[in-house]
């Protein structure tokens, strides 16, 4: 017999593919997509029921004659691209190719993680092409294609070139610029909270706070009320009046699914969903393991199921008993929901084999790979564990109609939190042993009250998205799969119309524009609701219940009529042109503010005769104000003055004598570096991907940097030369040192 082809995506997985499976196969891979539609044109015979134009992509010619070589020679051809919609196309794509020139049977083959016993128990049990999968595929694909390149033209003549519309893009793009809005709309409140300090018969003293006023729930909205409370509880005598204690469980999270990876790799190792993504990839593919060889480390990354299989949870379980006991271990495994929506035929995403602790294999991990393979296994490992027990403890202490809360908990036995405890966007969930322990007094008990605290707060408005947030809400509205949130954020961001700030994501100018000219004119297709019905209609095509001609039919009509009035209605930015009083210095003639890819700027009426161009000023990019004032420092190169400048990322200091000179720095912070001996002061500077960060002017000499805003004070309890601003949900913002962890409140910070 001859040899058999087996055919992947990545080549990645080929060498590890090949240690699997032996001699009997050949392994090629396509490198991902081998057919598309094309570039420069629609590709999309929307009069003919929206047959797609499919051509060989730029560059796969070569790999595409190579597979039909290797097809040609193979006795059976197994197609094996990974276990979604976009690895069945791929798998069609190639299967049209290669069987019009072999003999051979071709197979479709899917694997959940690449080991030995996955893999051959797939090539053991073949299956056919899923054709309903890849009209699902298809169907998205020729949708993004006619929104794309149908609405993407008149943004281009209304605008700018270069400008595109995505459909599932612009609605997550809306929703940054909607919150945006409601943030810059938000009308802070007052209001006061009173807490005291109280004494009983035993340690330790403890704190409560206002809870009712006359069995009411206690509402301070200024300042004259809540001190009319402490005049009132300051002569009042408390009593212990009553005693609340429960056992409370807290049960682990779920094993990981894209989405909650792709959160939680934020919040504790900061990561973008694209980098997560990569990294994960990598370890999916497989890692190179010493004499081991090459190892595929976790299952696949692309999925909405929580399921386990039976093998995964019971190779868990015993390895949880051996590690950490019998007590650890529920009767029954733990099983949890998935979305109605997800692919129950897919596993969640696990080690492949939870006996790789991370601790063993971390000399062949680089360090975000160890970072991100050790969350995993942990997160697997913790699923798995008896829920967490806490002993709460409440007290109710009341003076005259004031009644006064205080909680208190302590962990009585560990569970899953041994091994694991999830973070919330805003702040960490990892809880201390002790957490507000409470005395051990008796009800009834007459406290001696120490000290009364009134404070004064402000309602916050909603925070801007993190990208763990915006993922978050993509997949609770029901907009994009899996395999897109990191792809959704990475292109609205490399298309500028969002960048990183704080670690928040803030929508800029541009987006700001091309977001509302999308909602005015497309208003039916560029919602949440919409976009969300679309997926829904995608998911029905897959599992064969609706026709993929029919949906596009129904999408293509009202669109059509959206896309001719747009072309009539939509403001023309391009022509609009505000008068100001400046005078180009280079022809006389008057100068003119208009829009461009970085926001406005200043342009000489006469072009294109006279080519001049300026900054303007002032935020709100009010007409007349040059950016471009004089600051009292010179320039490092040549020594002329220094000006001050607007970019794309904000101001800057710039030479006076450009384009002489292209001498350029960030605007110092005014905190001098905290670095021993460097004379360097500290400046907001960007990284590639335009999030930002704290540096020393003084780099490549000093490499001092920090992701949070430095503050110049030093701790006062460690004496570390300075602090940093943390801001948090319902806190605002607070002053932290990156030392020892003391923090200011924010009332103590403003």
């Amino acid at each position: 017999m001859g040899k058999s082809l087996l055919i992947v995506e990545s080549p990645t997985k080929v060498e590890t593919l090949k240690k699997i499976i032996g001699k009997d196969f050949v392994v090629k891979a396509s490198v991902g997509h081998i057919k598309d539609l094309p570039k420069k044109k629609l590709g999309v015979d929307v009069e003919n029921n929206f047959n797609p134009e499919y051509i060989t992509i730029r560059g796969k010619g070569k790999i595409l004659n190579a597979l039909k070589t290797a097809a040609k020679k193979a006795d059976n051809i197994y197609l094996a691209p990974d276990p979604d919609r976009e690895g069945e196309a791929i798998a069609h794509h190639i299967c049209n190719e290669v069987s019009k020139i072999t003999k051979g049977k071709i197979y479709r083959v899917m694997f959940n993680e690449i080991t030995k016993k996955a893999v051959t128990e797939a090539i053991k049990h073949p299956t056919e092409l899923n054709a309903n999968k890849v009209n699902a595929q298809q169907a998205r694909r020729i949708l993004d294609r006619l929104v794309g390149y149908k609405i993407s033209p008149i943004l281009w003549k209304k605008v700018q070139r270069g400008l595109s519309a995505g459909r599932v893009q612009s609605v997550a793009l809306r929703m940054i610029c909607d919150r945006e809005e409601e943030i810059k709309n938000f009308k802070s409140e007052e209001y006061w909270t009173i807490t005291i300090d109280l004494e009983g018969s035993k340690e330790p003293e403890f704190q409560a706070k206002l809870f009712k006023v006359d069995g009411k729930k206690a509402e301070i909205g200024n300042e004259e009320q809540a001190q009319a409370i402490v005049k009132a509880v300051e002569k009042g005598e408390f009593v212990l009046e009553d005693i609340v204690k429960k056992e409370r469980k807290r049960n682990p999270s779920a094993p990981f699914i894209t989405s909650t990876l792709q959160q939680e790799a934020s919040r504790k190792l900061n990561f973008s969903p694209k980098k997560t993504m990569m990294l994960a990839q990598r370890l999916y593919e497989g890692i190179a393991l010493g004499k081991e060889g090459t190892v595929g480390l976790i299952s696949y990354m692309r999925t909405d199921s929580t399921r386990l299989s039976d093998e995964a949870v019971g190779d868990i379980r015993r390895f949880i008993e051996d590690k950490y006991g019998k007590e650890y271990v529920p009767k029954a495994p733990n099983v949890y929901k998935s979305k109605k929506t997800a692919q129950e035929a897919h596993e969640a995403i696990r080690p492949t084999n939870i006996m790789l602790e991370p601790k063993a294999i971390k000399e062949y991990l680089e360090k975000d790979l160890y970072n991100l393979y050790e969350l995993i296994w942990a997160r697997t490992l913790s699923c798995q564990m008896v829920p967490a027990v806490l002993d709460t403890t409440q007290f109710d202490v009341k003076t005259d109609k004031y009644l006064f809360r205080a909680n208190g908990s302590v962990i009585k036995f560990d569970g899953f939190m041994k091994v694991y405890v999830e973070d919330t966007d805003d702040e960490g969930a990892g809880m201390k042993s002790t957490e507000k322990i409470l005395p051990d007094i008796k009800k009834g008990e007459v406290l001696m009250m120490k000290k009364v605290l009134p404070e004064q707060h402000f309602t916050q408005p909603p925070p801007r998205f993190t990208e763990a947030m915006l993922v978050k809400a993509l997949e609770e509205k029901g907009i994009g799969r899996p395999s897109t949130y990191a792809a959704i954020i990475s292109t609205i961001k490399d298309r500028d119309y969002i960048r990183n700030e704080d670690k928040r994501v803030v929508p800029t100018e541009l987006g700001h524009l091309v977001s509302g000219l999308l909602v005015d004119n497309f208003p039916d297709i560029m919602t949440e609701e919409f976009t969300a019905q679309m997926e829904d209609q995608l998911d029905q095509i897959e599992e064969g219940k609706i026709e993929w001609v029919d949906t596009l039919k129904s999408f293509y009509g009202p669109f059509e009529k959206d896309l001719v009035e747009a072309e009539a209605k939509m403001k023309d930015i391009k022509s609009q042109v505000e008068e100001t009083d400046e005078v180009c210095e280079k022809c006389n003639s008057p100068m003119i503010i208009k829009w461009g890819r970085f926001g406005k700027f200043m342009a000489c009426s006469g072009y294109p005769e006279c080519k001049n161009t300026k900054e303007i000023g002032g935020d709100n990019g009010e007409s007349g104000k040059k950016v471009s004032e004089k600051v009292d420092d010179t320039c490092d190169k040549c020594g002329a003055q220094l000006v001050m400048k607007m970019g794309r990322f904000g101001k800057f200091l710039a030479c006076s004598e450009y384009p002489e000179c292209k001498f350029t720095k960030p605007i110092s912070l005014g905190i001098k570096c905290p670095e021993p001996d460097c004379k360097g002061n500290i400046s907001p500077r960007r990284t590639k991907k335009g999030r930002t960060f704290y540096g020393c002017s003084e780099y490549p000499n000093c490499k001092f940097t920090s992701w949070d805003k430095p503050v110049d004070e030093a701790c006062p309890k460690c004496n570390n030369a300075y602090m940093v601003t943390k801001w948090k949900k319902n806190e605002g913002e607070s002053i932290v040192c990156p030392g020892c962890g003391f923090k200011k409140s924010s009332d103590e910070a403003a």
